[in-house]
């Protein structure tokens, strides 16, 4: 009983001395560590949580091997911060760089594959910031952090300058992709009631001579095919 007690009591004493060892490097670091702005600042978070959560249920670290893990780790990266802060030359090394995904319209494939996305992905994240069709996008830029922030082109941006003076309610339909990879999204194309020899000839039109030419493929009704090549 008196060993439970003094067991519950040690860890009491390592919470409290944690949290407050926590506290005082997240305000000495800044609020980059919360919001996790880079990718060093994600592998601080883990690590600092990890330093607490493993020595708490190891019986053999004291409160001064926390403190000391953590005043080190602390040190640590407020070091590499000043280095960044101090030399503009190790920034894009230590802090990453953002990537545009998709410049002037165009999807860059090259960029894709280095932050190792797919076009399915690329998609999810468009349609996390309200974007449901590509055709609409001017600029896609990929952050450091993983965000993925939007410039519209001019016609769609918000309100929609094409439809400022049209008031009437109009049907909205969601996008099918057509093409992915150089591969045809069969079950789309059923949905769309259209055949592969129509899509050949769609794309034909647009100067790509087969499927495997186009990177990406997209049918929004009343707007026709949208391609993009590799």
């Amino acid at each position: 009983m008196v060993g439970d007690l003094v067991h519950y009591y040690n860890i009491a004493i390592e919470l409290v001395v944690s949290f407050i060892a926590l506290f005082a490097i997240t305000k000495i670091l800044g609020k980059t560590l919360i919001t996790q702005i880079t990718p060093f600042d994600f592998i601080s978070a883990i690590v600092l949580s990890e330093l607490v959560g493993n020595a708490l249920y190891d019986s053999e670290v004291g409160v001064s091997s926390i403190l000391f893990a953590l005043t080190l780790w602390g040190l640590l990266i407020y070091i590499t911060e000043w280095i960044t802060q101090k030399f503009i030359t190790t920034r894009g090394f230590l802090e990453g760089k953002p990537s545009i995904l998709i410049n002037k319209g165009k999807i860059s494939f090259k960029e894709l594959k280095k932050n190792h996305l797919d076009l399915n992905q690329l998609q999810h994240l468009l349609r996390s910031r309200d974007v449901f069709t590509m055709r609409e996008v001017e600029y896609a830029i990929l952050e450091t952090d993983g965000t993925l922030n939007v410039l519209k082109k001019y016609i769609y941006d918000t309100p929609r300058r094409q439809d400022k003076n049209d008031v009437t309610d109009k049907e909205i339909y969601l996008p099918l992709t057509l093409i992915s990879d150089g591969e045809i999204v069969w079950k789309n194309l059923t949905l769309l009631g259209h055949s592969k020899s129509w899509l050949t000839l769609e794309i034909n039109k647009q100067g790509y001579s087969s499927v495997e030419e186009v990177l990406f493929g997209e049918w929004l009704e009343g707007e026709g095919l949208y391609l993009q090549g590799y």
